[in-house]
């Protein structure tokens, strides 16, 4: 795989860290035009969501599996409704959206693979975020200790993880390769959860990177 630099894929830096955002939503939060149609894929309980109505008056929906998530939505006013990615994006028309985001989800999905190409036919733009199972930290607990690795982005025991798909962002790169989409920007972030600010080889990035956030359009 070519090192295509983060000079070619700019690191995205939040505008505002302040107050009790995540990181990595405030990152997305800054990839998002004001008053845009958003359609948030995999939702959970709506933060990410209620971020972009409030900071940047999007008109949003959402689609999440859990009835607890879409509960917690409906009860901060987001019209969220309940469902799967890996069946249910089908249903919706081309270009139904500006953005199609999917945070923290993709590697949780039983096909990736339609699920980002669905992303794309959705949306102008996709939104993608997921822990990056290439990092050091990763790699050091399964060549040093042989176990599946747990640390602050992979929390969970092997045994009730709902990740069903180990993706490096390296292997994102390549995916987004194979479905023909255009990577506007990207960032990995730090283990603090900030982007790296510095134009680095994908390589690296994949070495000490524990999140990818990638702003994807149809090539």
């Amino acid at each position: 795989m070519s090192t295509v630099t983060a000079s070619l894929a700019p690191a995205i830096l939040p505008q505002d860290a302040t107050g009790s955002s995540r990181i990595d939503h405030l990152v997305m939060l800054n990839l998002v035009e004001p008053g845009s149609r958003v359609l948030d894929v995999g939702c959970g309980d709506g933060s990410l969501l209620a971020l972009l109505r409030d900071r940047r008056g999007v008109d949003g929906r959402g689609i999440e599996l859990s009835r607890e998530g879409v509960n917690a939505c409906l009860a901060h006013g987001l019209p969220v409704i309940q469902g799967d990615a890996d069946t249910d994006l089908a249903a919706y028309p081309d270009d139904a959206f500006d953005y199609v985001i999917l945070s923290q989800t993709i590697q949780a999905t039983r096909q990736p693979k339609v699920v980002l190409e669905h992303l794309l036919r959705i949306g102008r733009r996709a939104i993608v975020s997921f822990p990056n199972f290439g990092h050091w930290r990763v790699r050091s607990e399964l060549l040093l200790r042989g176990r599946m690795p747990m640390t602050d982005t992979l929390p969970d025991p092997w045994y009730e993880t709902p990740n069903i798909h180990h993706c490096t962002i390296r292997d994102f790169v390549g995916l987004c390769r194979l479905v023909g989409a255009r990577i506007e920007r990207a960032s990995a972030l730090d283990a603090s959860g900030h982007p790296m600010r510095f134009a680095l080889p994908w390589w690296v990035w994949n070495l000490v990177g524990t999140q990818g956030v990638f702003l994807l359009r149809r090539g």
